[in-house]
């Protein structure tokens, strides 16, 4: 094989990964607010274990920083990006009784954990996470079937 047959497909490759790479900047370019918002959020719950905040307080206004935000809108919009399933993972977590059934199993963990029930909230909150994930796979599967 002679030099002047490989040439071309060097060409070929070197502008498909240069496409490529451009795409994944458009992608971050247009999507720069969100990465920003997630990379301060991440780094004020970073900064605060290390300074030895107390959790809940960290918790609290990184939950307040995300809504004000909407930090928890765009990683949604993220997700929804996915080919195929993203729409619909989309669509579960914005339905309101996804919201209400995890809020309400919150709820129920509270008044157990003062009533002295520790030990039983932990395999209750297990099973409201397999619920939940579940009522998620199968709004999935439904609609792709």
């Amino acid at each position: 094989m002679n030099k002047s047959s490989k040439m071309p497909r060097v060409k070929h490759f070197s502008r498909s990964i240069e496409s490529f790479f451009r795409r994944i900047w458009e992608f971050i370019y247009s999507f720069r607010k969100i990465f920003i918002i997630w990379i301060i959020l991440t780094i004020f719950v970073i900064a605060g274990f290390a300074l030895g905040l107390d959790k809940k307080a960290i918790a609290f206004f990184a939950i307040i920083f995300g809504l004000i935000s909407q930090a928890f809108l765009g990683l949604i919009n993220l997700i929804a990006l996915i080919p195929l399933v993203g729409p619909l993972i989309a669509k579960v977590l914005a339905l309101p009784i996804y919201w209400i059934l995890n809020a309400l199993g919150y709820f129920v963990s509270l008044i157990a954990i003062k009533k002295g029930f520790s030990k039983d909230v932990v395999n209750y909150r297990v099973l409201t996470i397999v619920f939940l994930v579940g009522v998620a796979a199968g709004f999935v599967i439904g609609k792709l079937i």
